[in-house]
């Protein structure tokens, strides 16, 4: 056969593999083909969601499972030598690849980011894994052996077939080649969501098997996470080399030890429980949500990485803190690799969401009348209140139920079991808060108790309840009110929404909390999840230091601030107690509390409850695929996004009735952000993608599928086929005008009703000839449809 005449998959398997195998790759072991990477963004429109399309890869080539080393972009014999390089680049850049060639099965180009340089070569040329292994090591400058050693550790085999991500072996291979290099501090920033954890267990896997650090010390700012560490992505080194340090009890025993900061200091010199162990005790200190402060010189957390300076130390977070008074990168260096969130939804493997704003009538300020008393008889200082004051100086009550209201309103048209958390201002306000949900959402909370929580640093309950929050087998809680405890390191897999009723200025703090539902868990229905937002925090969306992009987020107002106040940022982060919960920030005064204070001073909060409060405004815009805001309405963005694909109506008509499958160009469009399931709710339910497309992009009637099939049987030009001939193609026309044009292209629709009542699907090709035939007969047909 001429060599033009082969498919892609073709010229792979009859030219490029054969290739790559005489060259020396264990086809097995070091060879991948035709590898997705990537998950595909989700699209989300309305209720619908659909995946963009996944980042594919012809070859991966491996030096050792998971340490990539080149790829391989094949195209058919058509096509020059070249093509595709441009690709292949973007996909090499992406994958930290150094070595990208290109073939059509002629020959390779090979394009060499060590040297930056590109040259065709012949086939038989195609270097070995040794030779490009050799050429990337002396690239990074890895030469000696020891230090060869630590690269070129295998990674942990898991049983279960699990393996980590591209992004994940980035960092875990730029961490050890980091490391082989002697550099002792390591920042790795990885958002939210990613596997923080599962990426430190791999660092740690390889480099104890190798031998190059034996103890390690892994360190966190919450018990939760230390338990759910060990007993989890850690559990391969097994209960008897590891353990938590309680009570500030130490055992010299283990290899790898997991504790809390603040477990480890103290406030005078006895309860510096790290000083039981040597300087050098340790070779390697991770520190997990390094933003807590580990990098700050003041921070008592600092001492302890300070006392084991000579370990190698890495640092892990989302959101590495640039201050002042604190820098990640001034003690840890430049981050050796980073995945951010707005790559995370990229990709597909991070939850895209939308964002619903509402301001209230009184968002702009309150001031009361004279001599106004609040609900305790004490007189509310003579002053304009705004949303920097509400639950902080001045509680009241409408707004509280206004807010629970709203969020009760949301569930019931979403999803009334979705899992919610709601950020308060203090713990005063988490239990109003729960109090006014309760009452909104009464007759669930009749049929479960626990409904909806609150969960805080002083609520031993409340606490308890939290693993059941957290898991994603149990239902109840649904709702639970906070103010610091779950901002960070609480894996809230199941949470679809996320209420701001705090201020938030701190660009760490809003990105931890946003990070609360980032996770996706497509089994259970969990693709993307919403940002409620009562006080313009989401302004910070604006800020150039946020990497994320909503699919949909309220536009602020002409006249409305970009960005907080100055007096609304605050970088501080909550104090914890020796148990890992917060207990600065959350000191909220109960009602009837207000401490030893004379009757003339005034109380720290003010409690009000008979003012008007309505929703002043309520919003939502889209966010397209690739991250623009769209600041018009669904038909609006598809006329708009369809003209920009197709100059005319008949550009469109030409691609339409020249496509083997129409569903490919509905997910074509799909993949713009055009979901035309979304537009028939808006438009119309009974019309064809077709008419759907051409009614709002190209002005032209509104035809039904109704519509469409009547034309066709005016037309009769059925008479020219035999009685079953005639019987078949009007079944297929009944089915089009219930269904869709895609429901009478798929292959197997002779064997359904009513077609498979007609005859069996031989007798029914018999009645039309041959296959081609029948095939050429439903070409006509959808001709008809849409002439």
């Amino acid at each position: 056969m001429n060599k033009k005449q082969l498919s892609e998959r073709d010229i792979c398997t009859k030219f490029i593999t054969p290739a790559i195998i005489n060259a020396g790759w264990n086809i097995k072991k070091q060879v991948r083909e035709e590898v997705s990477f990537t998950d595909g963004r989700i699209i989300v429109q309305g209720k619908m969601h659909a995946r963009g399309k996944r980042k594919r890869a012809d070859y991966i080539l491996f030096n050792k499972p998971n340490e990539a080393i080149a790829i391989i972009e094949a195209k058919d014999n058509k096509k020059p030598v070249g093509s595709g390089m441009q690709q292949a680049l973007e996909y090499a850049d992406i994958l930290q690849v150094p070595f990208v060639f290109t073939s059509n099965g002629d020959s390779f180009v090979f394009h060499d980011k060590t040297t930056n340089t590109e040259q065709e070569i012949a086939l038989e040329d195609f270097p070995s894994p040794e030779t490009l292994w050799d050429k990337y090591l002396n690239f990074i400058g890895i030469k000696d052996e020891s230090a060869k050693k630590v690269v070129e550790q295998e990674y942990y085999i898991d049983e279960s077939g699990m393996t980590p991500r591209y992004y994940q072996q980035n960092a875990i291979n730029r961490t050890l080649e980091a490391i082989a290099k002697r550099q002792n501090r390591i920042l790795l920033v990885m958002a939210t969501g990613t596997g923080k954890t599962y990426t430190a267990f791999n660092i740690i896997w390889r480099l104890w098997k190798a031998g190059i650090k034996k103890r390690i010390l892994f360190l966190a700012d919450r018990n939760a996470l230390l338990t759910q560490t060990k007993n989890g992505d850690f559990s391969p080194f097994g209960n008897d080399i590891m353990t938590i340090i309680k009570n500030r009890k130490i055992d010299k025993s283990y290899q790898i030890y997991f504790a809390l900061y603040q477990g480890l200091t103290g406030n005078d010199e006895s309860k510096n429980a790290y000083k039981e162990f040597s300087p050098d005790f340790f070779d390697l200190v991770i520190i997990d949500e390094c933003h807590r402060g580990s990098a700050s010189e003041a921070s008592a957390w600092r001492e302890v990485l300070d006392y084991f300076s000579s370990a190698t130390q890495i640092g892990l977070t989302a959101t590495p803190k640039e201050t002042k008074d604190v820098s990640n990168i001034n003690y840890f260096g430049e981050p050796v690799y980073s995945y951010s969130l707005k790559q995370g939804i990229e990709d597909g493997f991070l939850a895209p969401y939308k964002v619903v704003r509402i301001t209230t009538t009184i968002d702009e300020g309150w001031r009361p009348t004279r001599g106004k008393l609040d609900k305790y008889g004490h007189e509310v200082a003579d002053r304009i209140y705004n949303l920097k004051d509400y639950d902080r100086n001045l509680a009241i009550d409408e707004r509280t139920n206004l807010v629970a209201q709203k969020i009760t309103e949301y569930l019931k048209g979403f999803d009334r079991y979705a899992k919610t958390i709601v950020f308060c201002v203090d713990i005063d306000h988490a239990n109003r808060m729960r109090q006014a949900l309760i009452n909104a959402n009464a007759d669930l909370v009749a049929k479960h108790p626990n409904f909806v929580v609150k969960i805080t640093g002083d609520d031993e309950v409340g606490k308890m309840e939290l693993d059941n929050f957290t898991d994603v087998e149990e239902k109840c809680p649904v709702i639970a009110t906070t103010s610091k405890m779950l901002t960070t390191g609480i894996d809230t897999k199941m949470v679809k929404l996320v209420v701001l009723d705090t201020n938030i200025g701190s660009m760490t703090e809003f990105k931890q909390i946003v990070g609360r539902g980032t996770r996706i868990r497509e089994q259970d229905g969990k693709v993307f999840f919403t940002v409620m937002d009562f006080r313009k925090v989401t302004n910070l969306f604006a800020d150039p230091d946020f990497d994320g992009d909503p699919v949909q987020i309220y536009e602020p107002g002409e006249n409305e601030p970009v960005i907080p106040e100055e007096d609304d940022i605050s970088e501080e982060d909550p104090i914890l107690g020796e148990d890992g919960e917060p207990i600065d920030g959350e000191d909220g005064v109960p009602p009837h509390d207000f401490g030893d204070m004379d009757e003339e001073d005034e109380p720290r909060k003010y409690y009000v409850n008979d003012v008007k409060v309505t929703v002043a405004h309520e919003r939502v815009q889209y966010y397209g695929p690739d991250g623009k805001l769209i600041t018009e309405s669904l038909k609006d963005y598809t006329k708009n996004s369809v003209q920009r694909e197709f100059s005319s109506i008949e550009v469109f008509k030409e691609k339409w009735n020249n496509a083997d499958k129409k569903e490919a160009i509905i997910d074509e469009l799909k993949e713009q952000g055009i979901l035309i399931d979304a537009l028939r709710e808006e438009v119309g339910k009974d019309m064809d993608a077709f008419d759907l497309i051409c009614h709002i992009a190209f002005d032209q009637p509104a035809l039904t599928r109704k519509d469409r099939a009547n034309n066709v049987r005016k037309r009769n030009y059925f008479t020219k086929y035999g009685d079953v001939a005639q019987k078949v193609l009007s079944s297929l026309l009944e089915k089009y005008e219930e269904e869709g044009i895609v429901s009478i292209e798929q292959g197997g629709i002779l064997k359904v009703q009513p077609l498979n009542q007609i005859g069996s699907p031989v007798e029914l090709v018999k009645a039309f000839g041959k296959k081609k035939d029948f095939d050429q007969a439903v070409k006509e047909l959808e001709s008809e449809l849409y002439a």
